[in-house]
């Protein structure tokens, strides 16, 4: 049996702007993971995962094109990276195989509801590189990257890519993302292998490491209220499904000169970071006035005041409308005084620390 794993995420700073090409974002990934057990199969392959209910989703190859066939096709993230590696193993003309995949959860609580950390990234990293090692392709970090986000890009194309390296290098990064639209075009023209080495196209894409800051404390609260972020970034970008709406002029200017003071901050182990924050809270808010989203609900308002109150700085994470927030606090400040406040208003803190850095980055 071949098991991965792959840790969901955190935006700390970035959001929305990260979708442009180019643009950047501070996230982080966290300490609950999906995991996907690969064992090979015969005849058919199967994959079982709570989202699909009791009954695994049953798929064979058609004989005359060797594409993965399933009898109701999912426009879903699992199916959408077994089919780009399973594209890639082609053009490398490796032998087909059967397999059965078993994905299960720790991003989502018992009820089923998903806390926002990414599992849609989570598991389509973990999908990419358990069959990495199932056809022996031998891919660096960057490449299952790579791939899990032409395959992210068939389902949601406007996602940014940033949680998905996120899962994949672990730890705190700067991420910054390629043309996907570029990069779904020349998949479609040249394959998945050529547009894997097409330089041009990935130009933009960047991740970089940033050092744990030491002298921070991170807080992350539960709304209890799940969001989409497909749908958000679609409505700020097209306020009325129609009609192109464009950030606030100084917007992505504005959410760059936050990520790069938070960079900055943190190669100082953190001193000023909270500060950043806070200005990067008020970027969203100024985001949301403009394009009429809400971004900071009512209890991610109150998340983020009571910390501020209490000394420290809070901001919704990722898209906002729900979901989560996070919080930095100096090392020194008692965080207790939030938590007691975060309960009574029925903000549920989640326990997770970040999860450990691992393997290198290659050039883009």
């Amino acid at each position: 049996m071949i098991e991965h794993r792959a840790p969901g995420k955190l935006y700390i700073a970035g959001e929305y702007a990260v979708v442009d090409p180019g643009q950047p974002a501070v996230i982080v990934a966290v300490d609950r993971y999906i995991t996907v057990r690969l064992t090979e199969g015969s005849e058919v392959g199967r994959v079982r995962s709570s989202a699909y209910g009791r009954s695994p989703l049953v798929w064979v190859r058609d004989d005359a094109s060797d594409r993965i066939v399933i009898e109701h096709q999912p426009s879903d993230y699992v199916f959408a990276a077994i089919t780009v590696v399973e594209q890639l193993r082609s053009e490398l003309r490796l032998p087909p195989r059967y397999y059965d995949l078993d994905i299960g959860s720790e991003l989502d609580d018992v009820s089923g509801r998903k806390f926002g950390l990414g599992s849609s990234a989570a598991v389509t990293v973990a999908v990419v590189a358990a069959l990495d090692e199932f056809y022996g392709l031998d891919l660096t970090r960057t490449e299952r990257f790579k791939l899990a986000l032409l395959a992210t890009c068939e389902v949601a194309p406007a996602a940014s890519g940033g949680d998905l390296a996120a899962s994949t290098f672990g730890g705190w990064i700067r991420y910054s993302s390629p043309d996907r639209g570029a990069l779904r075009t020349h998949r479609a023209v040249h394959g998945v292998a050529a547009t894997l080495a097409a330089t041009a196209e990935w130009a933009g894409c960047g991740v970089t490491r940033l050092p744990n800051p030491d002298s921070l404390q991170l807080l992350v609260g539960w709304t209890g209220s799940p969001a989409s972020t497909e749908r958000l970034v679609e409505q700020v970008r097209h306020s009325d499904g129609r009609r192109p709406l464009q950030p606030y002029p100084e917007f992505s200017t504005d959410s760059r000169a936050c990520v790069d003071d938070l960079v900055a901050a943190f190669e100082q182990r953190g001193a000023g970071a909270p500060a950043v924050i806070g200005r990067a809270r008020r970027v969203l808010q100024r985001l949301s006035e403009t394009s009429g989203i809400t971004i900071e609900t009512s209890q991610l308002r109150a998340l983020c005041d009571i910390a501020e109150r209490h000394g420290a700085a809070g901001k919704p994470s990722g898209a906002g409308g729900g979901d989560c927030g996070i919080v930095l606090a100096n090392a020194e400040l008692s965080t207790d005084p939030i938590l007691r406040e975060w309960e009574a208003n029925d903000i549920r803190r989640l326990s997770l620390a970040p999860h450990p850095a691992s393997g290198g980055i290659d050039a883009f």
